[in-house]
């Protein structure tokens, strides 16, 4: 019973995703959500009593991916600042091809048309950001006058801006290159000895985003 529970929760949050993806929160409804997921109304507010808390689900879905992904990236022996742009790689990759992280996305953006508060994707990051922007510091390899807390709300606010905006700019399907161009610019300033090429061909070496099986970029 609990593994059938469990999956028709799944079933329904997928498909609430797919629908605030496509249509936002204002255009998505709970028999648009039924007629998608092939359940009925009545078991969708059984398991979540409202379309405002399936989408309060779908956004606590996302952000409970990250500390999975930040986990990867402490391990000893890789420099800091490659953590850092590894760790965005990974992000960027269930932004750009996990429904739910996309709806989250979606959904944080619209919070307004949300009643209640929509949790916010900023804090774990920058607590990531500025850990790894310290620790990059202390091994001297940190531009001088780089403030790693001031800093990491600084990078994170402009990535999320960057991939929320990402689908829509000339070569958007090609996320990876269009993250190293952004990051290219930005180790310009964050690096005390520059050298972003290096650095971002050490971090695709070993990354499991370019490792994955997505289809190459058009030519």
């Amino acid at each position: 019973m609990q593994d059938r529970a469990r999956e028709t929760r799944k079933v329904l949050l997928e498909s609430a995703a797919h629908m605030f993806v496509e249509r936002g929160y204002a255009g998505t409804s709970v028999n648009g959500i039924s007629d998608h997921s092939g359940r009925t109304s009545g078991a969708i507010y059984f398991h979540y009593s409202s379309k405002e808390k399936l989408a309060l689900a779908v956004v606590r879905e996302q952000f409970a991916t990250w500390p999975q992904l930040t986990a990867a990236y402490t391990a000893r022996g890789v420099p800091p600042l490659e953590k850092l742009v590894g760790l965005s790689l990974r992000v960027a990759q269930s932004l750009s091809e996990d429904v739910v992280a996309r709806a989250g996305a979606r959904l944080w953006a619209e919070r307004r048309a949300i009643e209640s508060a929509v949790p916010a994707p900023f804090d774990a990051w920058s607590v990531a950001a500025t850990r790894l922007l310290a620790q990059a510091r202390a091994r001297g390899e940190l531009a001088e006058g780089i403030e790693p807390s001031t800093a990491a709300v600084t990078l994170v606010s402009a990535f999320f801006g960057f991939c929320t905006l990402i689908d829509e700019m000339p070569g958007g399907r090609c996320w990876r290159e269009l993250l190293e161009q952004w990051w290219t610019l930005t180790l310009r300033s964050l690096q005390a000895d520059p050298d972003p090429a290096a650095l971002l061909a050490r971090v695709r070496a070993g990354s499991p985003a370019r490792r994955g099986s997505a289809a190459p970029c058009p030519t």
